[in-house]
């Protein structure tokens, strides 16, 4: 199985350009990100923010949701 590596950078809190508030939440998405992309997900930096934004709290699910089918 192949797929597409994703930038990550510890020192600037950021997974592909998407600024993340602390080293915590940023493993914690690249965990989730990694685990998905192991299923064929291909993450976009739109989904990254979707993701960080969700988990901060700063979204509902049902906006989670919304935001998701809009992409596809």
């Amino acid at each position: 199985m192949s797929y597409k590596a994703i930038s990550i950078d510890e020192k600037a809190l950021t997974i592909m350009g998407v600024i993340f508030p602390d080293i915590k939440t940023l493993r914690s998405a690249a965990n989730a990100l990694g685990s998905n992309m192991f299923e064929r997900f291909e993450p976009t930096t739109e989904l990254v923010r979707i993701y960080r934004d969700y988990r901060a709290g700063k979204i509902s699910d049902k906006v989670l949701i919304e935001l998701i089918k809009k992409l596809k």
